[in-house]
């Protein structure tokens, strides 16, 4: 997705650009994204959206966020603390997966890895430190494979280093 924004930002400026914009053409953005199809219907009605409920501003509320075509509590967090430096704890599979085995939470249901997460990080840092998990787990805490080894975490990991580089569990 990050890949593809740049240039889907330059052609469309406004959430009524987005509504205004056919489906087809949305998909030439998107097309080498997973789901581009229902990306490109979920974007133009999400564009909809805006303009009709909130006179074409991006809602700053979470529960806002959510009511719109394809939009979850991780990219609702992911907007309101990229675009609107509003805190929020974005929680994919990656930062699952290592707030896990960092024994920062046991479970495994995004929403309550979320609130675990909100009670043991400060406020203004949930952004930062789950940017920081989720670009740590993708890179370095993979699922199969980690690399415990080049780990900068690792003293304070109680994930063991005997499974680096084998497959494991996720």
């Amino acid at each position: 997705v990050n890949k593809v924004t740049p240039a889907l930002f330059k052609a469309y400026r406004t959430a009524q650009d987005y509504a205004d914009t056919p489906i087809e053409d949305l998909k030439k953005y998107i097309q080498t994204c997973g789901f581009y199809h229902n990306k490109a219907k979920n974007i133009k009605a999400a564009g909809k959206k805006i303009v009709e409920k909130h006179g074409g501003e991006v809602p700053q509320l979470l529960d806002e966020l959510v009511e719109l075509a394809g939009v979850g509590r991780k990219t609702a967090n992911v907007v309101l603390g990229t675009c609107f430096n509003i805190p929020g704890v974005v929680v994919d599979t990656h930062c699952g997966r290592l707030t896990r085995r960092l024994g920062f939470t046991k479970n495994t249901d995004p929403v309550k890895v979320e609130k675990d997460l909100m009670k043991i990080w400060e406020h203004e840092n949930w952004s930062l430190f789950s940017h920081f998990m989720v670009f740590h787990g993708r890179e370095v805490c993979q699922s199969r494979a980690p690399m415990c080894s080049k780990c900068t975490l690792r003293e304070h990991c109680p994930f063991p280093e005997t499974r680096e580089g084998r497959k494991t569990a996720r």
